[in-house]
Parts: C-alpha cells; sequence; structure tokens
C-alpha cells in the first residue's frame, strides 16, 4: 500500500491526514516469445516472477509475421511466438496464484466458439488466473495468412464476444448474429471465474476506447510514453461518459514505450495507471531472470 499526505481545513483549524492508496500492479510481458519460447527459461522466469510477487504474466500474439519484415509489423519474422494459450497454460502448471494475461488475443482472427473452449480450458487447468485481453488487429498479410477478412474487424469482435460470453455463461447456449449463429449445443467445461474472465481491450483509437468503456473491465495500452498515456487516460474518460460509466470502475494497464525507474512509474500511477506491464527487452534466460530481480528490488511493492 501507499501513503499520501494530505492537508485540509476547518474552520481556522489546519488538519492532515493520511490517503492509504493501492500499490501499483507490477506485470511481465512477453512470458511467450523471444528468450521465453524455450519452455525451461519459461518456467523458470514464471516461477521467479511469482515469488518476486508480479502481479500476472502476459503473452504477445502474432499467428504468422511478414517476410520480410515491412512496417508496421512490430518483430522479425524469425521471431519465435508459443500460442498465447497454450504458453498461459504451461507456465500457469509452474506457477500457483500469479494471474495469466493475454496481451492480446486478435480475436476477429479467431474462431470465437473454438477460442471460447481454449479460453475457459485456460481458466480451469490455470484455477481461475485467465485475463482475457483482446484486440483486433492491424497486418493485412497476417489475416490474409490466416484467412480471416481484414475488414469490419471491430463490429465482429464486439459479436464474436457476445457469442464467446454466451457458451460461457446461457444453460442453454444459443446466438444469433449477423458473424456468428449457433443453438442446440453446450460447451463444458465454463471458466472457473464467474460470470466469465474479466476482459481488458487494447488499442489506441477512439473506437478502442469505446470498446473499453462498454464492454471490458479494464484497457490496455502497448508502448506508450507517459504524455501520451495521460492523453489517452483523458480519451478514455470521455469514452466512458458517453457509454454511460464511471471511469473509476476501469482499470488502466500500460505497457511503457522504454525501461523506467521508480520516479517514473510514480508518474504513470499518479496519471491513473493501475498496472505496468514492464516488457523486458532481454536476448537470453539469465537477462529476463536479472530483469525480474531488478523489478523486484526497484519497483514491486515500492509505487
Amino acid at each position: 500500500m501507499r501513503a499520501r499526505l494530505s492537508v485540509g481545513c476547518e474552520g481556522s483549524r489546519a488538519f492532515g491526514f493520511v490517503l492509504i492508496l493501492p500499490d501499483m500492479k507490477i506485470a511481465l510481458f512477453g512470458i511467450n516469445y523471444g528468450p521465453c519460447a524455450d519452455p525451461q527459461v519459461a518456467g523458470q522466469v514464471a516461477r521467479a516472477a511469482e515469488a518476486a510477487g508480479f502481479e500476472s504474466l502476459w503473452t504477445g500474439e502474432h499467428i504468422v509475421l511478414p517476410d520480410p519484415q515491412v512496417p508496421p509489423s512490430p518483430a522479425s519474422p524469425d521471431t519465435p511466438f508459443i500460442d498465447s494459450l497454450i504458453a498461459l497454460t504451461f507456465v500457469g502448471a509452474h506457477t500457483k496464484t500469479i494471474r495469466l494475461g493475454t496481451g492480446i488475443i486478435i480475436l476477429p482472427q479467431r474462431n470465437p466458439v473454438v477460442l471460447a473452449k481454449e479460453l475457459a480450458s485456460t481458466d480451469v487447468l490455470c484455477g481461475g488466473r485467465l485475463i482475457f485481453g483482446i484486440g483486433i488487429g492491424y497486418l493485412k498479410p497476417e489475416f490474409e495468412a490466416i484467412g480471416a477478412p481484414f475488414d469490419h474487424k471491430g463490429p465482429r469482435s464486439e459479436e464474436f464476444l457476445r457469442a464467446m460470453i454466451a457458451l460461457w455463461t446461457m444453460k442453454k447456449p444459443e446466438f444469433h448474429g449477423r458473424f456468428v449463429s449457433f443453438g442446440g449445443v453446450n460447451a463444458m467445461p465454463r471458466p472457473v471465474q464467474k460470470p466469465h474472465p474479466e476482459i481488458v481491450f487494447g488499442g489506441h483509437t477512439r473506437d478502442a476506447f469505446s470498446r473499453a468503456a462498454r464492454l471490458a473491465k479494464g484497457w490496455y495500452g502497448f508502448a506508450l510514453d507517459l504524455e501520451t498515456t495521460m492523453r489517452h487516460i483523458e480519451e478514455l474518460k470521455a469514452a466512458c461518459k458517453e457509454a454511460g460509466r464511471r471511469f473509476e470502475e476501469l482499470e488502466i494497464s500500460v505497457t511503457p514505450r522504454s525501461r523506467i525507474d521508480r520516479d517514473e512509474a510514480r508518474r504513470f500511477a499518479d496519471a491513473g495507471v493501475h498496472r505496468l506491464i514492464l516488457l523486458h527487452r532481454q536476448n537470453d534466460g539469465a537477462g529476463v531472470l536479472r530483469f525480474v530481480v531488478e523489478c523486484e528490488r526497484d519497483l514491486i511493492g515500492k509505487v
């Protein structure tokens, strides 16, 4: 917990009080790619992160990458990405309490019925620790290789999510929409978390802010500096107002653009960020483990 001294006045008397704030959640991004695509490294890092007090572990996702790399592709085509849910189930078996987040799954590339089964299975196998982070994607060559339409990504994502929630929550699941339709079926097991795993929407557009405000527990901004984060928080406040939702109900998660120290982490907290999902930027397992130790020393429980 963080303590902040505040001063007020009552009549002619000044008084002070201490406001107790929750600690910033510190999370680790990249448990499924780069050095953590090695299962031995992933297991070691997951156990070390849990012991250090990290709140959650997060994956990134690209099913395929353009070869050769061209903008806006974020990684070299030879970068290994383990499938997000397989990776989270694996590290879930190596840990007991740390939460497990998809950061993000590109929803319009997926079959929502199959994905609902996969997410529920992961939540069951990890004992109810899953966070379902969603994005709509931006790499057209990836969509083309998968055979998924690149148009109407936002509407399809919203409908897919509604269909998945029907599978997770309805006694007799049924859904009929523009892009997906089913009835007379069931899907067990259901997620451990009720009514379903918490949902986080990523993205830096007006539509993304609207989806977070209307459909999710939280919003996730990736590779942001403090100034951009503050601007997006104002845009999220506007989206919440438009949706008729209290902004204070929305949990804000951010992966900073560059490595940050304790003072910078506090500035993110003061701006309204609840969770920092830190990208390790290391090339080998030893480097990731050093990063975990440094975060425990400098950030966890200190912001």
